[in-house]
């Protein structure tokens, strides 16, 4: 589709019936299809897609580009580009986003907060010339 990059590669994958205690760093791609216990961070730099699916629970903070979820998850979620929910997604804790992709069926119990809210916030209001006369 127009104006969309290009997808890095899932290189990385937790199976289900794994559960992984602590924090984790990943470049590219990672599927979760297991349980993590502890943050999952992106590195920086360079652009990464994280992939939560249905069977996955993921308790702790999530930052990536482009996040999907499908299962569920217990902390904030911080998605710099696209955030995709699918109809199984729970997120219980404070969700941002740049885009935001939902299905019905997805559910989320926090504060939704777009990245580009200062922005818009940020700029000057407009006056009509009209008003001036």
């Amino acid at each position: 589709m127009f104006g969309k990059k290009k997808q890095p590669p899932i290189k990385s994958l937790i199976a289900q019936g794994t559960c992984i205690e602590g924090n984790l760093r990943f470049s590219d791609g990672l599927r979760v299809d297991g349980e993590v216990i502890g943050d999952i961070r992106a590195s920086e730099g360079t652009t990464s897609i994280l992939v939560i699916s249905e069977s996955a629970s993921v308790t702790g903070l999530i930052h990536a580009d482009h996040v999907i979820i499908n299962g569920r998850v217990k902390g904030p979620v911080h998605a710099s580009e696209l955030l995709e929910l699918q109809p199984k997604a729970k997120i219980e804790g404070e969700v941002s986003y740049k885009a935001l992709e939902m299905h019905q069926g997805a559910v989320i119990s926090g504060q939704l907060r777009p990245t580009t809210l200062q922005e818009l916030e940020e700029k000057p209001t407009l006056k009509l010339a009209a008003n001036n006369l």
